[in-house]
């Protein structure tokens, strides 16, 4: 840790992106005693819980950095992380670092992007860590997320026990860069099984065929999963809201997961179909629905009722 760290041994925290996960997050690394820098931007009442707690408020994502042994990133995406880290209409981290900051970048973002600011961080002594998450905002204020890091061993080891505040399990993927690369891979996995979900559901409606037994045949067998029963298990309750992931953000990441095997040079026809149906979802005005709301898309473009028919008791 810099010289700048606290008497207790414990490095000064800042975090830029309160948001569903964020909060949960940074509440954690308070509760374990880390001195905690935020950066408000949209979500004033969950910062303000955090300052009431003993956060500080920062004028600027520069100044969240300076006061700052570890800066937090857990934005949207690259766009978010380039103009915090990089600047844009306000002046970047890289501006006027202190010194041996780390910063760690728990976005899902492209691993394209993620190298050129690794590289520009480099030249001005700043360490750049991958460590996109996995789990929901649920495990996120339990303190219960999982993370996968890509950076050296070394860097991996000396930033194990702040990550330790917020996660149970974390995962050293491999090198810099490898743990955007990962959280693609298992995003594009999980919204595929959505999007499998959404379509064999309404193409069961269609049919006439009774979903709650749809339901409970799919449980007992090798279909079933955590995202089918946040998913359909919700929709059972008439609650489209148990995977709290929006339909926009899972069609930016497909959109980087496209570009990445683009970059690989390997077909991807699997992931396109995924995309295309994320996409459409968004183009009927559910881009802020969370993503258990592909159903209401196959109810749209089919003309079903799929929802009140699973919620039926």
């Amino acid at each position: 840790m810099s010289s700048s760290s606290t008497t207790t041994g414990l490095p000064r925290i800042g975090f830029i992106g309160i948001g569903l996960m964020g909060q949960g997050m940074a509440s954690n690394l308070l509760a374990k005693g880390y001195p905690l820098s935020v950066r408000v931007h949209r979500n004033r009442a969950a910062a303000q819980a955090l300052i009431e707690a003993g956060a500080k408020e920062t004028s600027s994502n520069l100044a969240c950095a300076q006061a700052s042994d570890i800066l937090f990133l857990c934005v949207t995406g690259s766009k978010q992380v380039e103009e915090i880290v990089l600047g844009g209409e306000q002046p970047g981290v890289l501006s006027a670092p202190p010194a041996g900051l780390t910063i760690i970048d728990c976005s899902t973002a492209e691993p394209a992007s993620t190298t050129r600011v690794r590289e520009a961080c480099e030249k001005q002594g700043v360490t750049f860590i991958d460590a996109p998450l996995a789990r929901t905002p649920k495990e996120a204020q339990e303190g219960r997320l999982n993370i996968m890091v890509g950076a050296s061993e070394a860097d991996f080891l000396r930033i194990k026990p702040v990550l330790s505040a917020f996660c149970e399990n974390i995962f050293h993927v491999g090198g810099p860069g490898a743990g955007h690369t990962m959280k693609l891979v298992n995003n594009f996995v999980s919204l595929a099984q959505i999007a499998a979900l959404a379509e064999g559901y309404a193409a069961a409606a269609k049919a006439g065929l009774d979903l709650k037994k749809l339901f409970d045949l799919m449980s007992v067998g090798a279909v079933n999963s955590g995202l089918m029963q946040g998913m359909i298990g919700g929709a059972l309750e008439g609650d489209l809201e148990r995977l709290k992931f929006s339909i926009a953000n899972a069609q930016k990441d497909l959109s980087y997961y496209g570009h990445l095997t683009e970059q690989l040079g390997m077909p991807a026809p699997v992931a396109q179909s995924v995309h295309q149906a994320f996409v459409q979802a968004s183009a009927l005005g559910l881009g802020e629905s969370y993503t258990p709301s592909m159903l209401r898309m196959h109810e749209q473009i089919n003309g079903l009722s799929i929802v009140t028919k699973l919620a039926k008791k």
